[in-house]
């Protein structure tokens, strides 16, 4: 007599994908899918699911903030420079802007293709109150048809003195909060390899940057440091952490910055004072004309 064979486990079932991706309530899938960050049949790739919980985070820092500075049947107006393929824009309309019924997102970035693609697809979701604008940061800062004020500035990797670009944008703007997730910050490291040798007679400090790997790194981190001292010497009050975890991204700082009108003196007088030590006086003597105006 045959044994019957044992009947094959029944295939596990598929974990629902808003489940994997901790979507809230209503959130879009078909956006998702429309930003290539799923795939057609709701799958998720490694790239992508990186790309998300950098996103992700980064709402969870500015959802409060949005919260805040919406009371009041208050229009929040956001500016996101560097906006590339504008996850964090539509993202932020989905979750928060949408519903909301008031609020305008502005999306700035100088390649006309990822623009004109932004475009179609706010005119494809119904998000009326996204914008996007092919142009540069400074520009924007210039341009007469933009709102004279901003309540919020988000930079997401936004490359080297693009970040700075944006803290510009927002002191113009009279921001009530920056967010900002600097990347590759070049323009500082280049201005140290000049007159390396002169550096490294005078001070021992040049020793943190005589070999071309430290410059990079030394010259990435103060420039963070600069750039919330700045921060701090106009008024702000600055925070600095961690997006997420760094195998997830080595371009993890963040720094959160909130207008309180305390201007701190001693904060431009140590921005001054590490750019003497560094060498850097000359070079950079444009990068922050809030306190050199104010210095004169």
């Amino acid at each position: 007599m045959k044994k019957n064979k044992p009947a094959k486990p029944a295939a596990p079932v598929q974990q629902d994908i808003a489940a994997q991706l901790g979507l809230q309530p209503g959130q879009s899938l078909e956006l998702l899918k429309a930003l290539h960050i799923l795939t057609r049949e709701g799958k998720l790739n490694q790239d992508s699911r990186r790309k998300l919980k950098q996103v992700y985070h980064l709402y969870q820092f500015i959802q409060p903030l949005l919260e805040e500075l919406g009371q009041g049947d208050h229009a929040v107006t956001l500016a996101d420079h560097g906006a590339g393929k504008s996850y964090l824009g539509f993202i932020l309309y989905d979750l928060f802007f949408k519903n909301l019924g008031r609020g305008t997102i502005y999306g700035i970035e100088t390649r006309a293709p990822l623009v004109e693609s932004s475009q179609r697809l706010a005119a494809d979701l119904g998000f009326e109150r996204m914008v996007f604008l092919n142009m540069s940061v400074a520009d924007s800062t210039r341009a007469d048809f933009m709102p004279e004020r901003f309540d919020i500035v988000t930079a997401l990797h936004a490359c080297d003195t693009a970040t700075d670009d944006a803290i510009a944008f927002g002191l113009e703007k009279r921001a009530r909060a920056m967010v900002l997730v600097p990347c590759c910050q070049a323009e500082l490291a280049a201005a140290m390899r000049q007159n390396k040798a002169l550096h490294l007679a005078r001070t021992p400090l040049a020793e943190l940057w005589r070999h071309p790997i430290h410059t990079r790194e030394i010259g990435s981190h103060l420039t963070n440091v600069l750039r919330c001292l700045y921060l701090e010497a106009c008024g702000y009050q600055v925070t600095v952490t961690e997006l997420v975890g760094w195998e997830h991204s080595m371009k993890n700082e963040l720094i959160i910055a909130r207008y309180t009108g305390q201007k701190k003196r001693s904060a431009a007088q140590r921005l001054h004072e590490l750019l003497a030590q560094f060498g850097l006086t000359e070079a950079l003597a444009q990068r922050y004309p809030a306190i050199q105006a104010e210095d004169q």
